[in-house]
């Protein structure tokens, strides 16, 4: 008699095999996504940061040299005036002596030089929930150093790729109080 050798998969042993195979592909094609999601968001997020850091650093460096520093938008926006409870506006000399402007407009942190208009500083994908100005030692002859710390709370993206950020930075005027 002849004998037949039997080699191969059986079907059970081959539909067995794909569905873990099919189970392994889309556990790892998912972690694949969430690397690649990730990373949109990081590069999103440094470079909505890169933005808002680039912004605060030019308003802290032009208020450091500044003077004359006016809190809030009541009063004469030239005449030094402190406001400790804080508000969404602050004013300033310039050290070429223009006048300098910065304020909250909806989710936006703009600027005004002289009489100009208002610009935006912040990217349109920079959103600032809530910005404020603490200024102390304004006035001259009160025997404190003129400073404004700035509070700076914001996002960037929505839904799942919202991420949230808050800056506080501290600036004080170079030259000493007379």
């Amino acid at each position: 008699m002849l004998k037949r050798s039997q080699k191969g998969f059986t079907l059970i042993e081959l539909m067995t095999a794909l569905s873990i195979f099919a189970v392994v592909v889309t556990i790892s094609l998912g972690s694949i996504l969430n690397v690649f999601d990730a990373n949109r968001k990081s590069r999103a997020l440094k470079s909505v940061m890169t933005n808002l850091n680039l912004a605060m650093e030019e308003m802290s460096k032009e208020m450091r040299y500044g003077k004359n520093y006016h809190c809030g938008s009541s009063g004469t926006q030239s005449a030094p005036q402190n406001c400790p409870s804080g508000d969404t506006q602050v004013s300033f000399l310039s050290s070429d002596n223009v006048q300098i402007t910065y304020r909250l407009t909806g989710t936006s942190l703009q600027k005004q030089s002289g009489n100009g208009s208002f610009t935006a500083v912040t990217a349109p994908e920079v959103l600032i929930d809530s910005l404020t100005y603490y200024t102390l030692g304004a006035l001259t002859g009160d025997g404190l150093q003129p400073k404004t710390l700035i509070k700076l709370k914001g996002h960037a993206g929505s839904g799942r790729g919202r991420t949230d950020f808050t800056i506080q930075t501290l600036v004080s005027e170079r030259a000493l109080d007379s």
